[in-house]
């Protein structure tokens, strides 16, 4: 059976892709502006703009109507770790910045967050598809992930029709091909 923790770990594999190319890039020191500027917009359109959208507005809250805490416990980690993954993505971007105006030095910088988002998401994903979902799959019932999946279902429409129907996931196999991954 779908369920709305399987939707999510759908996206889960997407992300880790471009973990993936994220630390390729970091550890063979890639200087390529233009591919780690598709990754700042992806991570904010797919990673954070659509999937933690759907955990943030969706399914933490409806898991909290089942009894889960979004102030402590394995919710409120993920809250805090979503947090934490847009400050990395703000420090990629802003050190970019500086690295196209000529400032060579930030380039280090650009390669520390993108290295941090990668290991934090990488732990993240595995607490939320081990940990967190494994609990959710335990009180969900089969009509609780029917509605899920169907809020999902809306929420993905209206971000996609307002992204002009972007294909993220091609674009993330398009860099890990790039770079063999």
């Amino acid at each position: 059976m779908n369920t709305a923790a399987k939707n999510l770990e759908d996206d889960h594999v997407h992300i880790i892709k471009l973990t993936d190319v994220m630390l390729h890039m970091v550890n063979n020191n890639i200087r390529n502006v233009s591919h780690a500027e598709k990754i700042v917009n992806l991570i904010r359109e797919f990673a954070d703009g659509l999937h933690h959208s759907k955990e943030e507005n969706l399914y933490f809250p409806y898991l909290s109507n089942r009894g889960f805490s979004q102030e402590q416990g394995p919710v409120a980690v993920m809250l805090h770790e979503h947090v934490q993954g847009r400050e990395f993505v703000r420090g990629i971007a802003e050190n970019l910045a500086l690295f196209s105006q000529g400032n060579e030095e930030a380039i280090s910088a650009v390669y520390e967050n993108m290295n941090g988002y990668a290991q934090l998401l990488r732990n993240h994903i595995s607490k939320e598809n081990n940990i967190l979902f494994r609990m959710a799959d335990n009180v969900l019932s089969d009509s609780d992930n029917q509605v899920l999946l169907g809020n999902f279902s809306e929420a993905e429409k209206l971000h996609y029709t307002s992204k002009g129907n972007r294909n993220y996931i091609s674009e993330i196999k398009e860099l890990a091909d790039y770079y063999g991954i």
